[in-house]
């Protein structure tokens, strides 16, 4: 790996993707390249276990923490800035590891962008009103009815992406991921390997744990203060990263620390629960590898 000049390598959190990436990128001389939504944004780097400082300087990397909290990145965006760096690398004759665990960012590359109706103001309001009347558990069981795929894709606590999947389906008579599924692709079957790290699950398990106690060494309180400090929309894609209600909580004098910490891990485990579950129904195909965290 990697025999295209493209290799794809999604996994769940914690996985031990970021690692891989290293290893060969260390061999082939290839760019590692961001699809971790969350990874996007320069405020969370300890949260979004982003490469570390020491790996940036070894590797090239992009598009890592070039966003800030304030920004919403939506799939179109990731997208309209990981194909001009596709290019440019192309003409350097560089290989591209494009390495990250948000799912539709691979989905768009390899199926392409659905081109979806405007929806109404109507729906949108409507999936918000419910959302916030009956909560997101309840929610969900709605939302499975009408586009199975796009409630198991999507994380815990992201009543944006949730809201939209509902609405599009209300307004639209067909789910989000049926117009997804009838798109084209960004990048031609022949230009990219692809590959998903999928750890056994304790294994996983584990090593969400693990990684929640050195976030926290690392800095996850003090990141989190500042974020919460500049009042931002909660509704930010930024501020729904795993770890930063939990730890605000404690800030606020709500919960001690070390159930701060039992949280973060319960939210960090369901993530990269969603996470597996997104790559085995949406990657089937794809090889499987697992690598060391």
């Amino acid at each position: 790996m990697p025999d295209r000049p493209i290799t794809l390598i999604a996994g769940p959190t914690a996985s031990g993707k970021s690692r891989l990436a290293m290893e060969t990128a260390a061999r082939t001389g290839a760019v590692i390249i961001n699809a971790d939504s969350q990874q996007l944004y320069a405020d969370l780097r300890v949260l979004s276990a982003r490469p570390s400082v020491e790996d940036e300087a070894a590797i090239e990397h992009r598009l890592y923490g070039v966003a800030d909290a304030s920004e919403a990145w939506s799939v179109g965006r990731w997208t309209r800035a990981v194909m001009p760096i596709l290019d440019e690398l192309k003409a350097r004759k560089r290989p591209a590891l494009i390495v990250g665990g948000t799912g539709l960012y691979f989905t768009a590359l390899t199926r392409g962008l659905a081109d979806i109706p405007e929806v109404p103001a109507a729906a949108r309001e409507e999936a918000m009103a419910l959302y916030d009347t009956e909560g997101e558990a309840a929610f969900r069981l709605r939302l499975v009815t009408m586009d199975p795929p796009a409630e198991a894709g999507i994380a815990p606590g992201d009543r944006q992406r949730l809201t939209r999947a509902w609405a599009v389906a209300r307004a639209t008579d067909r789910s989000l991921s049926d117009w997804q599924a009838s798109t084209r692709p960004l990048l031609a079957r022949e230009a990219y390997d692809r590959i998903v790290v999928e750890p056994e699950r304790p294994a996983l398990y584990a090593a969400c744990n693990a990684r929640v106690a050195t976030m926290v060494e690392q800095g996850a309180l003090a990141e989190v203060r500042a974020l919460v400090a500049r009042g931002l929309d909660p509704a930010l894609p930024a501020l729904k990263a795993v770890g930063v209600r939990e730890f605000a909580a404690h800030l606020a004098g709500e919960i001690t620390q070390d159930a701060a910490i039992d949280a973060a891990r319960q939210a960090t485990r369901n993530y990269a629960k969603r996470q597996l579950t997104w790559f085995r129904n949406q990657c089937g195909d794809w090889a499987r590898a697992v690598a060391r965290s």
